[in-house]
């Protein structure tokens, strides 16, 4: 295991806290940004969050990784589909890409681990 990734997610929970506290209206606006872009429209939330974890690939985000592998595990993300999509980040970003990529899996597969207890 590279990352403890489910740890990850929570250890960023306290400063996250930190700034809804320190910066409540970009928090708050933050927040309703998300919610807005995640009803479901023309792309269901599955595919929604498969681009969101591509992305975190593509921007070396390890918070992104946590928090987007849980919920494409939450709405029912395969193995496949994750496979797919990262196939889809290391063309798009190469090398570093790959890196990501790897790890990214790694989140995944722990949620689901995590999901199927």
């Amino acid at each position: 295991m590279v990352k403890d990734w489910i740890g990850v997610a929570g250890d960023l929970g306290p400063a996250i806290v930190k700034l809804r506290g320190g910066i409540p209206d970009v928090m708050k606006a933050f927040s309703q940004m998300d919610q807005a872009v995640s009803q479901n429209g023309a792309l269901d939330p599955k595919t929604k969050e498969l681009i969101a974890l591509a992305l975190g690939v593509a921007s070396r985000c390890d918070g992104c990784l946590a928090f987007h592998a849980k919920a494409c595990v939450k709405y029912g993300a395969s193995r496949e589909e994750v496979m797919e999509m990262l196939g889809m980040a290391i063309y798009m970003g190469g090398g570093p890409s790959m890196i990501y990529a790897a790890q990214a899996l790694e989140a995944f597969e722990q949620w689901q681990e995590k999901a199927a207890k």
